[in-house]
């Protein structure tokens, strides 16, 4: 048996050689009429995802045991609730500062979480999901915690410190261990339960037939697989139609059956609710004294990507966040640039919010759909052009011209690229109720294109956006869980670590902020977004 060791060195190797191969000229075809075919049988019984190679593979697998989550337990039948985890049973302690004295900016503090069932006995298993903040509203401070699962149902949460004053702890119960159970079941066996429509029209006649990646092979489909990045996509083949009529893709709805399980998704009981604590749940935290070292409370290593101070985003590492406050600050940034933006609604947040603060910025009218573009906007004087445009499908969204449905891969084929030329994206949201499988190897497309892009043109700035927490019903719990997201974003991070490219990680500058989770964030926190994509732009490298 290969060790995993010699899987990442193979890896390694393969990467390198790949690496050499970037600048080879490849014959990419025109794309043809869509064929006929049946459903086969691949991957959750009736998901069809994108084959790969010997070597995607191999990182496929390292990625997702990487990335695993603790097993959860299964679930009786009846749903019982008695042994779920409870948060008004549940409790978490600071941990006394492990060298005497005061806390000290530069200290990591610890909360130990202890869980408890409904009956208020303790947890014996891991696996719920938690998330932790430390802030101080007053100061207009706040840092994500990272947590850590012991997996004997305790936990611990841990926190820079990282200002001067008051920092309290809060930890969320987002959701039970025993409602992971579930989440994972339906992604398995229902990944169909938000499906799309395509509507065909020849002639006089038009009919309409449901698409998706997962079709269950009850009749003949329609294959769209993309020919340039082998990206799937099915439609039921309409009766007596061929299936090139096909005009518009949208959203078709859901069929997710809650039934008992709404046990375990009840808003204000056990989903994203707060974990009170056992003594006080706030420290006082002092200067660093010269001369001392900064004292570790915990073995964590990782540490936040930022963290807020008096409203302001404040990056750890890496490229400082400078204030664009001003329309003619924003304007001299991007003086002569051309920026491109793919993806879901939460990229279109960052178009809008440069349209509207950018009073020389005039949009363009393309009389398409503003929820999926394309947009473009232009300041002729300054010379700045601002394109919008959704990813490809799957999207759960108004009717898109079937001759709108464009990858990210092959939009950034078409980028010459070069040091005025940004490249933004953000694509998570409507991958959560499919397996990670299929956004993994979504991911994998694009990587492989902005490879190609930089190996042509290695001034090109290039800036992902990461998902974030989010508020959820029930059944938005079924299809967008933060449970979801969160394995979705440890798999992006990893695939893109390495590359030059720049993560502005909404995921932490959601979770840190006071303001209510969204899944379109508040102003404030997309003006702090902006500042940090335009310091990725304009900043001196290191600066």
């Amino acid at each position: 048996m290969i060790s995993a060791v010699s899987l990442l060195f193979h890896l390694f190797i393969q990467f390198e050689m790949f690496q050499k191969k970037i600048n080879t000229t490849y014959i990419i075809p025109y794309p043809r009429a869509a064929i006929v075919t049946q459903p086969v049988d691949i991957h959750h019984n009736f998901c069809k995802l994108k084959p790969l190679s010997p070597e995607e593979t191999l990182e496929e697998q390292l990625l997702l045991e990487s990335i695993a989550w603790p097993e959860t337990p299964s679930l009786p039948s009846p749903l019982f609730m008695n042994s779920s985890s409870d948060p008004a049973h549940s409790t978490f302690t600071i941990l006394p500062r492990k060298r005497e004295g005061q806390w000290q900016i530069g200290d990591k503090l610890e909360a130990l979480i202890k869980i408890h069932d409904l009956m208020g006995r303790p947890k014996k298993y891991g696996g719920d999901v938690l998330l932790a903040r430390l802030h101080n509203p007053t100061l207009g401070a706040g840092v994500a915690g990272q947590v850590v699962d012991h997996l004997n149902g305790s936990y611990s949460a841990v926190f820079s410190l990282l200002w001067e004053g008051s920092a309290e702890v809060e930890v969320t119960l987002v959701h039970p261990s025993e409602a992971v159970t579930e989440l994972r079941r339906v992604n398995i066996e229902e990944p169909d339960r938000i499906y799309f429509k395509s509507q065909f029209r020849s002639s006089l006649l038009t009919r309409t037939t449901t698409c998706n990646v997962c079709l269950r092979p009850t009749e003949p489909v329609c294959n769209y697989t993309d020919l340039r990045t082998g990206e799937p996509w099915f439609c039921y083949k309409p009766a007596n139609m061929s299936c090139d009529t096909r005009t518009s893709n949208y959203n078709g709805g859901s069929k997710a059956s809650l039934t008992t399980m709404e046990k375990l998704f009840q808003s204000g009981v056990n989903m994203k609710v707060s974990i009170p604590a056992s003594g006080p749940a706030n420290v006082t935290v002092f200067p660093k004294q010269k001369g001392q070292s900064e004292v570790s409370s915990s073995s964590v290593e990782s540490e936040p990507s930022g963290y807020y101070y008096q409203g302001v985003w404040r990056a750890l590492g890496g490229t400082t966040v400078h204030q664009f406050n001003t329309s003619s600050a924003i304007t001299q940034c991007l003086k002569g640039k051309v920026v491109h933006m793919y993806g879901d609604s939460t990229m279109r947040q960052w178009f809008e919010y440069l349209n509207a603060a950018l009073p020389d910025l005039k949009e363009f009218n393309l009389h398409s759909h503003k929820s999926i573009g394309p947009l473009m906007a232009l300041d002729y004087a300054n010379n700045i052009l601002v394109r919008y445009r959704t990813h490809g499908p799957p999207l759960r969204t108004v009717s898109v011209p079937s001759m709108e449905l464009h990858y990210i891969a092959n939009e950034l084929d078409n980028v010459v690229g070069g040091s005025n030329t940004v490249v933004v994206f953000g694509i998570w949201a409507h991958f959560d109720n499919f397996p990670i499988e299929f956004y993994i190897r979504r991911l994998m497309s694009i990587r492989s294109a902005v490879v190609r892009l930089l190996s042509r043109a290695p001034g090109t700035v290039v800036v992902i956006r990461t998902g974030n927490p989010k508020p959820y019903t029930i059944h938005g719990a079924f299809v967008n869980s933060d449970w979801y997201t969160f394995q979705r974003l440890k798999a992006l991070k990893a695939i893109f670590k390495g590359l030059n490219v720049h993560l502005v990680d909404a995921w932490e500058m959601v979770l840190a902020h006071h303001l209510p989770h969204s899944m379109h964030p508040q102003p404030p926190i997309i003006k702090n977004m902006i500042n940090v994509l335009l310091s990725y732009i304009c900043s001196p490298k290191g600066g």
